[in-house]
């Protein structure tokens, strides 16, 4: 107990040192995979419930929305509150719903326990993500885009493999199959167990220093941090709409423009996810380096020429496009947050918790809504509206640059 005590406080020195912590970072982002995956689980296992529970599809597109919204709505309610009240055991509560709702997912034999189920799931998000998020704040030393990289790449992963693992194990099987990932929640919240005792040091550390008044001043008039927020927002908008043509849709598109089989729909899918895996590492570090802005910028905006070109390429080019679009547009987010949490200095909760509510509910309606625009004209043309959505990229032109104002008070 003496070791695991003088490891945090050195832990807490270091990240007061301006120097990254990098155990802490790699435990947050292995949480944030444990999160992600037990979340991906819900529509994999969408094939044995509906089986199970002769289910329709709108059913199916219920349980989606109840989570989506669960999962999203609470998420700026609970940084907001933790911005005033940290609670660092709130991480370990956040998987313990998780975990309470895969029980339950996986031996519910009627519909309202299954959407009981999916709002446990929902929640549970709900209060992982904010605190999460400031975690890796705090743990950053300074280079705030890299440790939010490394956070999202956890989740990111989590949201890859939660499907494979579900055809692996789930189903092969039955719908009782899914409890053998509460052994994943458990995990998890062992893991944050050892990173709320880090968190707790680290706020004792901080109530006994002098607090630096200047941490917590807005660096631009409230009317231009309101107004950069909101543009902020409609870049996540632009985004994550665009992500869910490609996560929901691009194996559909593959298969009616090219009439390739699923299978090597589903490589290209694998391909254009691994490169999103990829672009999350890089926006990060990038904006740590040349400024958040311009991150922003290139992020969103660069994607317009390939999103542009894809619905008129053939399947070897699209291929290629794709990957250049999963790299590019998945640099965005880390280098968004950590840029609004700049906008607004302890705020740090609010913020995570109102853009990652966000982007899950852009990714539930955006499915949604594209779905139902698929129907009624073609998947060809759902990806000709959304080759647009990138140009709202030029709204970047309007942020500030942050970059500048930490300069000038340097």
């Amino acid at each position: 107990m003496k070791t695991t005590t003088t490891n945090l406080v050195a832990d807490v020195a270091a990240a007061k040192a301006e120097r990254t912590v990098y155990p802490v970072l790699v435990m947050i982002s292995v949480s944030h995979l444990v999160n992600d995956t037990i979340q991906s689980l819900i529509p994999a296992s969408y094939p044995i419930l509906r089986t199970s529970l002769n289910l329709s599809f709108s059913a199916l597109g219920l349980i989606t929305l109840v989570f989506q919204l669960a999962a999203s709505i609470l998420q700026p309610f609970v940084g907001a509150y933790t911005d005033r009240r940290p609670k660092p055991y709130f991480l370990v509560m956040g998987m313990a719903f998780s975990f309470a709702g895969l029980l339950l997912l996986a031996f519910a034999q009627t519909y309202p326990l299954v959407l009981l189920a999916v709002v446990l799931v929902g929640m549970g998000s709900a209060v992982f993500h904010p605190e999460a998020s400031k975690v890796a704040y705090l743990a950053s030393g300074g280079r705030r885009g890299f440790a939010q990289s490394v956070f999202q790449l956890g989740g990111n992963a989590g949201s890859s493999a939660g499907p494979l693992l579900a055809a692996l194990i789930i189903a092969p099987f039955h719908q009782e199959r899914i409890a053998w990932f509460a052994v994943l929640a458990i995990i998890g919240m062992m893991v944050l167990t050892r990173v709320a005792a880090w968190y707790k040091a680290h706020l004792i550390f901080r109530a006994q220093q002098t607090k630096s008044i200047q941490d917590n001043v807005a660096p631009f008039p409230r009317k231009k941090v309101i107004i950069a927020i909101g543009i902020l927002l409609i870049l996540i908008f632009s985004k994550y709409f665009y992500m869910a043509s490609m996560t929901s849709y691009f194996t559909f598109y593959l298969i009616d423009k090219f009439n390739i089989s699923v299978s090597s729909a589903q490589i290209h899918l694998f391909l254009f996810l691994f490169a999103v895996a990829a672009g999350t590492l890089i926006g990060g570090p990038l904006g740590d380096k040349i400024g958040r802005k311009y991150v922003i910028w290139i992020s969103i905006l660069g994607v317009a020429p390939f999103s542009l070109a894809l619905p008129y390429a053939g399947l070897a080019v699209t291929s290629i496009l794709s990957v250049f679009i999963g790299i590019i547009l998945a640099s965005a987010f880390s280098a968004i947050l950590v840029y609004a949490q700049e906008l607004m200095p302890g705020k740090v909760g609010l913020i995570a918790g109102l853009f990652f509510g966000l982007a899950f509910g852009m990714g539930g309606l955006g499915s949604a809504l594209l779905g139902q625009l698929a129907d009624r004209t073609s998947i060809g043309y759902v990806y000709q509206v959304c080759s647009y959505l990138p140009l709202l990229g030029l709204l970047a032109v309007f942020l500030p640059d942050t970059k500048k104002v930490k300069k000038t008070k340097a």
